[in-house]
């Protein structure tokens, strides 16, 4: 149990979850550590504060997301374990920041168009007038 992952997760009725798992076990038996109703902090680190504390302090490693609450939980837990944001998180953040440039360049270069296609044809008036 030295690589965990905590995330939230809603479910089909809307009801919010926290899920501990242990990446180690790769899905298999063992992979599920806890599953925490809700997402508040104080009661996630009291679900988690059943485990004992020297397993605890062999956690290495807790892969989660950019939430404020996951981290204060993992700080709290989790001594000894570095918090690793999860790829998934990583590659959406690059990615709305990727569309956010792309839409910015292609307003400028719409607008850079338009200016030029003006120019053009008050040239073309000028020329055949």
């Amino acid at each position: 149990m030295a690589n965990l992952s905590i995330d939230e997760t809603a479910f089909t009725n809307g009801d919010l979850y926290t899920i501990i798992s242990n990446k180690d076990a790769h899905g298999r038996k063992g992979a599920l550590l806890d599953i925490v109703s809700g997402t508040k902090v104080e009661d996630v680190v009291a679900a988690i504060q059943k485990i004992h504390w020297y397993l605890r302090c062999k956690v290495r490693e807790v892969t989660m997301d950019f939430s404020e609450g996951m981290r204060q939980i993992v700080l709290e837990c989790f001594p000894n374990a570095t918090i690793t944001l999860d790829r998934f998180h990583m590659q959406q953040l690059v990615s709305d920041a990727m569309q956010e440039l792309r839409l910015k360049h292609k307003k400028e270069e719409q607008k850079f168009l338009n200016e030029q296609r003006k120019l053009f044809n008050e040239q073309l008036k000028e020329k055949y007038e």
